[in-house]
């Protein structure tokens, strides 16, 4: 007698294998992970900017950059392949951070411009009080 179960089985096993989420790859674990750096960056960037007076810009731009470097080796190192829904998840939560990132940036450039106008007004009415005009050398 010939035992027809095995084939059950195995297609029994396929199915089930079929219903369970792919394996993460080392790319898709680095991908999340790059992710994952890049989010914590932006957003001690973004709470720093807003309370730290002595905030190093220059060194979370380079630490960004580096993290932008890594990102797109990733992604090209994945081949094309599909994202994950967690990877998918975490692009949309980093998106969220840089507009709040943005907004934080733009706030702060906004605040030296007004600095700036502020010297620049103050500049022009020092150079208007007649200390240097042209009837006062005449004068002498």
């Amino acid at each position: 007698m010939v035992d027809q179960t095995q084939p059950k089985d195995e297609s029994a096993r396929a199915e089930r294998a079929a219903d369970l989420p792919a394996p993460r790859s080392a790319g898709h674990a680095g991908l999340a992970s790059i992710i994952s750096r890049i989010e914590q960056a932006v957003e001690e960037e973004t709470v720093a900017m807003r309370t730290d007076t002595s905030f190093d810009l220059r060194a979370s731009n380079a630490r960004k950059s580096r993290y932008l470097y890594e990102l797109s080796r990733a992604v090209k190192n994945n081949g094309g392949a599909e994202l994950a829904d967690e990877q998918r998840a975490a692009i949309v939560r980093l998106r969220e951070k840089l507009a709040k990132n943005e907004a934080a940036i733009l706030a702060h450039l906004s605040a030296v411009n007004e600095v700036a106008t502020l010297i620049q007004g103050a500049i022009q009415r020092a150079e208007a009080d007649g200390t240097y005009s042209a009837g006062e050398f005449a004068r002498r």
